[in-house]
């Protein structure tokens, strides 16, 4: 017997993989992009068109680029939204905004979580990312059935808002993981080390983390074949840093994790996977760029729901 249906706005890589769990654990579900192209191999997969979602599902999960896109898009659904609905917005928002949302929606009696979602596109198609989640503890509760099916673990983590607070804590150390790696494996090269040796070595000792079970082959390959955006992480790395400044905190590490991202991301790095972080560090000296970004490595669309 199939399950209720469901709504998915935002067809980027963890929307799609999201709707993919979805359609395989037998809900029925209605999607909607800006566009319509993308919806077309998750339609040939069981999948619905919505013109207006939140007019045929009672709950909607959202997974678009930034808070703003998700205002302007509800914007647009504004007459199908109703009192008792549930929205699940699995953005990486700001997070005085995405309250500020969430208050505006309760007002008028719709139900919303922000729910960010910790994982690639890959760990989410498998089931093994992290949702953290803001909003009424009653709501999260009454959709505990979608996050057994979306996500491998859900964290409930207080009022709206704070959904999008810990993700940001998490991505700024998640980040910094990955830019460690990078360092060190282009360190291990310089002074004479194999790089997939130093890889072995370094995930036998406390200096682990899991970052390197899925990006340090993809660094060593420069296999940049995305999984999540170089771009969508210095987008978050961004509104980390304007959070610390709200609050008066520097980040020192933080904001050379950016100016990293950013370099990767002039040398036509943004649309590759963010593993692509390791290009950076390949300058001999200031005066060299970095390499070229291969065209065959990295995907010629982006995460924003176009």
């Amino acid at each position: 017997m199939q399950c209720e249906p469901v709504a998915m706005i935002g067809l980027g890589l963890m929307g799609t993989a999201m709707t993919e769990r979805l359609l395989d654990a037998g809900y029925a579900v209605h999607v909607w992009n800006r566009t319509r192209r993308k919806a077309d191999p998750l339609i040939a997969r069981g999948a619905r068109w919505a013109d207006q979602p939140p007019a045929v599902c009672d709950r909607v999960i959202i997974s678009l680029y930034t808070t703003d896109t998700v205002e302007e898009v509800l914007g647009e659904m504004n007459g199908s939204l109703r009192p008792g609905q549930v929205l699940i917005d699995t953005t990486t928002g700001e997070p005085e905004q995405t309250a500020r949302l969430g208050a505006r929606l309760g007002q008028r009696g719709v139900r919303y979580l922000d729910a960010p979602i910790s994982g690639s596109s890959e760990q989410a198609r498998r089931g093994e990312t992290t949702a953290i989640v803001g909003g009424p503890r009653a709501t999260y509760d009454a959709c505990r059935d979608l996050f057994e099916c979306l996500v491998q673990r859900a964290f409930y983590a207080g009022p709206w808002g704070s959904g999008a607070k810990m993700k940001l804590i998490s991505n700024l150390v998640l980040g910094l993981n990955r830019a460690a790696l990078a360092e060190g494996l282009v360190f291990a090269k310089a002074i004479g080390v194999d790089a997939e040796r130093a890889l072995e070595v370094l995930m036998g000792t406390m200096a682990y983390s899991r970052i390197m079970d899925t990006k340090g082959r993809k660094m060593l390959d420069g296999d940049f074949t995305v999984q999540a955006r170089l771009s969508q992480h210095l987008k978050d790395i961004r509104l980390i840093l304007d959070a610390a400044a709200s609050a008066g905190q520097p980040l020192p590490l933080t904001d050379a994790h950016r100016q990293l991202l950013e370099a990767a991301e002039r040398a036509g790095y943004g649309d590759a996977d963010n593993s692509a972080i390791i290009r950076a560090f390949h300058r001999v000296s200031a005066e060299q760029p970095l390499p070229a970004a291969s065209t065959s490595k990295t995907a010629s669309h982006t995460h924003r729901s176009k």
